[in-house]
């Protein structure tokens, strides 16, 4: 395992983080403990979920069976623990959303559920546009000085977004943003238009969330063809028949390499410069098994290719300008 630094801080992660919106919704307790312990035993230290994760079967659930995790293991200072705020937890209009009350209420009721006294990377899950960033960095700040949190980051932020935020953090004198967790894979790649370059001018790493598309690049088409279950398969209709017939190319370049085309996905998330991180979200120990190689610029050139970004390539404006 390779490990780098998160955006502009001295915090070290591994290269590749773990997600856990599964656990609790498609895996059991056991079962995730299974991913853990193997992702851990693989030097995976980066840890991500999130207050609503596991709510279809009780309140924080994925965080509950984190916490039963390292309460067991005794690997909570290896472990770089990352959780957000934003989503509904019940019916009571102040428990969402990014007002002060509710990103205090909720980074206690996160800490209650880990059973842990901080967490590393406290994340906003989405832009909350009726609260001031004003606000929003007060109460930051009030949780890094108690030492509840660390370090603040965001989620399915805009680039406008990022730079609003920083420089209102900028005019307190506060760290601000040092990670944006946003989609971003081979199939979807508007980030590279306005996110990732602002991202890269304030220091903020990018954390990309389903980097195969929700299974579509995990060798979708083979799996129909073999009879084999999963996401992809499941989803094909509005995840794999848009982009067929890219995927049937990424798949025969992936027969070609003689490599499996999670490996190859992956192998494109980590050769993007901005990227820190891509989040895994396995369902079986046995799927953190990817062996992902770097790269060479002749397989990257074909896979811009099969997988075009968007308009002339590269940031805005020139993706779309003279």
């Amino acid at each position: 395992m390779e490990y780098t630094r998160l955006g502009r801080t001295g915090l070290t992660v591994s290269r590749l983080c773990l997600g856990t919106m599964n656990f609790g919704w498609q895996i059991d307790e056991e079962a995730a403990h299974a991913v853990l312990d193997h992702a851990f035993g693989a030097g995976i230290t980066f840890v991500d979920t999130a207050n609503m994760y596991g709510r279809q079967d009780g309140d924080g659930l994925s965080e509950r069976i984190i916490g039963s995790w390292l309460a067991k293991t005794g690997t909570r200072d290896r472990i770089v623990l990352a959780t957000k705020v934003y989503a509904p937890m019940s019916d009571d209009p102040n428990d969402r959303g990014l007002s002060a009350r509710n990103i205090i209420a909720s980074c206690e009721a996160s800490l209650r559920r880990l059973g842990v006294e901080w967490i590393d990377l406290f994340q906003m899950h989405h832009i909350d546009r009726g609260t001031p960033w004003e606000e929003i960095w007060q109460a930051m700040e009030t949780l890094t000085a108690q030492g509840k949190i660390r370090y603040a980051g965001s989620s399915n932020f805009a680039g406008w977004h990022l730079a609003r935020a920083q420089a209102a953090a900028d005019r307190r004198n506060f760290l601000g943003l040092v990670s944006e967790q946003c989609k971003y894979n081979l199939v979807t790649r508007h980030v590279e238009l306005e996110v990732l370059p602002a991202a890269a001018e304030l220091g903020i790493g990018i954390l990309p969330y389903s980097p195969l598309h929700f299974g579509a690049l995990s060798g979708a088409l083979r799996k129909q063809r073999d009879g084999v279950a999963g996401r992809s398969v499941l989803h094909a209709a509005d995840r794999v028949e848009p982009h067929r017939a890219a995927i049937q190319r990424f798949e025969d370049l992936c027969d070609e390499l003689g490599a499996a085309p999670t490996a190859v996905a992956i192998g494109w998330l980590l050769s993007r410069p901005e990227v820190t991180a891509p989040i895994l979200g396995p369902r079986t120990p046995e799927q953190l098994d990817v062996p992902v190689e770097p790269l060479p610029a002749d397989v990257l050139a074909r896979l811009d290719e099969i997988f075009p970004p968007i308009g002339n390539g590269g940031p805005a404006p020139e993706a779309w300008a003279w």
